[in-house]
């Protein structure tokens, strides 16, 4: 028995072969003028079978290729920024990319969080990927509402550790959101910070008219214990959020320190 053809040989002859067939039909090309009739008429025939299934490569490829890489961490960021991320759900895709009639405390996937105090839940939240050009992430986050008889609706991130080693008072941390809503309505995002017993809370409203929706959170006006920092988490805010569609396109954050005075 002859021995398997390993994958460097198999890529070699497929490229052989390519460049074979390229070979062909570049020649009848440059003869096309001069050939019989009844051999160009076949010719034109394989080379509409030929063109046919090139078209679909095409078609296909360019769909895909224009996508946002899954896993993509690249994003705009300050250039004195020491930390940043954008979490796992808009990133890559998860197990489980739904949620309907969403208890309070569902968790879609291990970072995202939601919470609401309705009686009777109409809400939904689904990944879904991004197919616009100018996306950077992945996947995006709807949240469908509908009856809404709750007093608050919360989506709670938490942050990794790496977000908070090293941090001090010094720091600024961003947040970048892309938000496409049905109708419009306030969103606020509250940082967290727990160190020890204590938890400091930085309130600031998403400026949802201006083109770029973005927040910053000055550590310097905070209590924080440098040193006994144990968990970091933002909750997106809704106000007003029944029957609305809410679409996170992307949500980034980053951090830097504040130029000395």
């Amino acid at each position: 028995m002859g021995q398997p053809m390993t994958g460097e040989k198999r890529n070699f002859l497929t490229r052989a072969l390519h460049l074979g067939a390229l070979r062909r039909w570049t020649q009848m090309a440059k003869s096309a003028r001069e050939t019989e009739l009844p051999e160009l008429r076949r010719q034109r025939g394989m080379a509409r079978k030929v063109k046919a299934q090139l078209d679909e490569l095409i078609h296909v490829a360019d769909a895909r290729l224009a996508l946002p890489v899954i896993g993509n961490q690249a994003f705009p960021r300050p250039p004195d920024a020491d930390w940043a991320w954008r979490p796992e759900l808009w990133c890559g895709p998860l197990p489980r990319p739904g949620l309907s009639s969403v208890k309070s405390k569902s968790m879609l996937g291990d970072q995202v969080t939601l919470f609401h105090d309705c009686a009777a839940s109409e809400l939904t939240l689904r990944q879904l990927r991004n197919m616009r050009a100018a996306d950077l992430a992945a996947y995006g986050l709807r949240m469908d509402v509908f009856r809404f008889d709750g007093s608050y609706l919360s989506l709670a991130v938490d942050l990794p550790e790496s977000a908070h080693i090293g941090l001090s008072r010094q720091h600024l941390i961003r947040v970048d959101t892309i938000v496409e809503m049905e109708k419009r309505l306030e969103i606020f995002a509250r940082l967290n910070i727990k160190h020890g017993p204590n938890t400091e809370q930085i309130v600031r409203e998403l400026p949802l008219h201006q083109d770029e929706i973005r927040v910053e959170f000055d550590l310097a006006y905070t209590k924080l214990n440098e040193k006994r920092i144990e968990r970091m988490w933002l909750d997106l805010i809704f106000e007003g959020p029944q029957m609305n569609q809410v679409v996170l396109r992307d949500l980034t954050f980053s951090r830097r320190k504040r130029a000395e005075l």
